[in-house]
């Protein structure tokens, strides 16, 4: 599969004018994350329990360094659930506010489309990072879930229906 990284675009390769070092070094950090929402035939969302924190996840993970959001949630995907996907468009970018000891941060979800139940059955998790995957209606994504990431799921799954991307900012709609 063709990942996207900076070597891909060639205005990153040559050519560009290029900042001082220490413009860059003072332009701000932010995390960012991407996965995928898949639901089954009855419209329920795929969450994962990680083994690392407290609350349950959608499949995905942190973007790295020269990789796409894109490449990102394909690659997590791979490792955590150890299934191979194309996914669909995007259907939400979420800006996250800092908190804590997390800087702030952007998170994107990506359709993955409909799961059957004989491609869940499939789905192996890696031991080191995932305890148990489960689907989820609204009370249990509620249950699973902090407040922003259940307004991230419910905003990811209406902008499926509606076929659009839906901008959130720490789980709200803007715009």
């Amino acid at each position: 599969m063709w990942l996207r990284t900076v070597s891909h675009f060639p205005a990153y390769r040559g050519g560009m004018r290029t900042e001082s070092a220490e413009f860059l070094a003072a332009l701000p950090r932010k995390r960012m994350g991407s996965g995928a929402l898949f639901v089954d035939e009855s419209d329920r969302i795929l969450l994962v329990e990680p083994t690392y924190k407290d609350h349950w996840e959608f499949p995905g993970g942190v973007v790295e360094a020269d990789e796409s959001p894109y490449a990102t949630a394909v690659r997590e995907i791979q490792e955590e659930l150890g299934m191979a996907v194309t996914l669909g468009p995007l259907l939400v970018l979420d800006w996250i506010p800092p908190r804590g000891d997390h800087s702030e941060g952007v998170m994107l979800l990506f359709d993955g489309g409909v799961l059957t139940a004989r491609t869940a059955a499939a789905i192996e998790l890696q031991a080191e990072e995932l305890r148990s995957w489960a689907w989820s209606d609204d009370a249990e994504i509620a249950q699973r879930l902090p407040d922003f990431m259940t307004r991230r799921a419910l905003a990811a799954r209406r902008a499926r229906k509606l076929g659009a991307t839906a901008y959130l900012e720490y789980g709200f709609p803007v715009g």
